[in-house]
């Protein structure tokens, strides 16, 4: 291999790995919303509402005062047993 070519190389490795980085920091800077219904016994994320306190602290599978934090756009397209996710606390709608 050329000193030119080892060069190409190395900056098309080097370009490869800050693109590659720039995805990954995309992907967790992405918008998050709070999915309420959704989450499971135990794993809810924190202030759940009347009856919890904070993270992991909801009674039952899909309580309707527990959220979680999934992507944006994505709560009112999970389904559960109880229906789907919901924006707001309270009942989900089915």
């Amino acid at each position: 291999m050329t000193n030119v070519s080892a060069t190409v190389f190395v900056a098309s490795v080097a370009t490869a790995l800050s693109l590659l980085g720039a995805v990954q920091a995309s992907a967790t800077d992405a918008p998050k919303e709070k999915c309420y219904g959704i989450a499971l016994k135990g794993q809810n994320d924190c202030a759940a509402g009347a009856g919890t306190t904070c993270a992991g602290t909801s009674k039952v599978d899909y309580q309707q005062n527990a959220w979680k934090l999934v992507p944006g756009g994505s709560c009112v397209k999970m389904t559960t047993p109880k229906g789907h996710g919901s924006l707001r606390q309270g009942p989900a709608p089915v």
